[in-house]
């Protein structure tokens, strides 16, 4: 019988990021824009890690492929938190989790891994729960994209590259875990400051505040608990099957859902129900698959 440590670890994890969206609202609304935010949030976390391991940037350098790795997860965490800065977290965390539909494609694309039938029947089943969340009732399927917001594409690319974060995790297996988990803490740091750069020069971005104890003291604690989420995650997940973990970090849904709506952050109509529902019924799908004794991931 499995200790509860690993499963508690897994739910601290889904917890922490699950509510990661308040304490960046509360750094937007002193004036420290999400981008700003993040960059500065894992500098403080790359040093704690070199200070841990002073020999790991040695480990990186003997691993160049890991530049992959760095973009993916760097911008999966940079479109992730500016998007449930900025948009409707409900909608936001749905969109995000479409990432299994995206694994499917990657994994086939780059792991030559081709899709099962059940693969294929949750590919169709996440992109209609994504049509229903972004198309209004009675609008023609054209109007798709003219109804997507700036968080609504953030959150897209973020579970796409998510996707694209786990799948290249998959194919770098052989890395030491340190020198991917400073890889992917440096490529948040490096995306968050070039896209903030970018977003500065064509007015979508503003500029970085003067220091503000608010936001100063906020960042630093959310820091140290996202320090301690990603912990809870490599604790949990290398004791427990991947499916098991999958349907753990589902929870993140429940914590970001029930947060945002007693918050007055999110808004839920039938359309976004319906939608999320065949969303999260395709990432359950995925994680069961997992569960079936000699099953592998699709």
């Amino acid at each position: 019988m499995h200790s509860p440590l690993p499963f508690a670890a897994l739910l601290f994890n889904a917890f922490v990021w699950g509510l990661a969206w308040w304490p960046f609202q509360h750094m937007h609304q002193a004036g420290l824009h999400p981008l700003w935010a993040t960059a500065c949030m894992y500098a403080v976390v790359l040093l704690a890690l070199l200070a841990w391991r002073p020999g790991i940037l040695q480990q990186v350098r003997a691993h160049p492929q890991l530049w992959l790795l760095a973009l993916a997860s760097g911008l999966n965490n940079v479109a992730f938190n500016w998007a449930v800065t900025i948009g409707d977290v409900v909608r936001v965390i749905l969109l995000f989790y479409l990432m299994p539909a995206w694994a499917v494609l990657l994994a086939w694309r780059i792991l030559g891994e081709r899709p099962t039938p059940a693969a294929l029947l949750r590919l169709a089943l996440a992109f209609t729960g994504v049509v229903l969340v972004l198309l209004p009732a009675g609008a023609p399927a054209s109007r798709l994209l003219q109804n997507l917001s700036l968080a609504d594409g953030l959150a897209l690319l973020g579970g796409f590259m998510f996707a694209l974060t786990n799948v290249t995790l998959r194919r770098l297996h052989t890395v030491p875990g340190p020198a991917r988990m400073f890889s992917m803490f440096g490529g948040c740091m490096l995306m968050a400051l070039a896209v903030a750069s970018i977003g500065l020069q064509v007015g979508v971005v503003e500029p970085f505040p003067a220091v503000n104890s608010t936001w100063v003291v906020t960042g630093l604690l959310l820091a140290g608990v996202l320090m301690l989420g990603n912990w809870a995650l490599q604790f949990g997940a290398a004791r427990l099957a991947a499916g098991t973990t999958a349907l753990v970090m589902l929870s993140e849904v429940m914590f970001a859902s029930v947060s945002s709506a007693l918050l007055g952050a999110a808004t839920l109509d039938t359309r976004t129900v319906l939608g999320g529902a065949l969303i999260l019924l395709a990432s359950l799908l995925a994680a069961l698959q997992f569960r079936r004794p000699g099953a592998t991931a699709h």
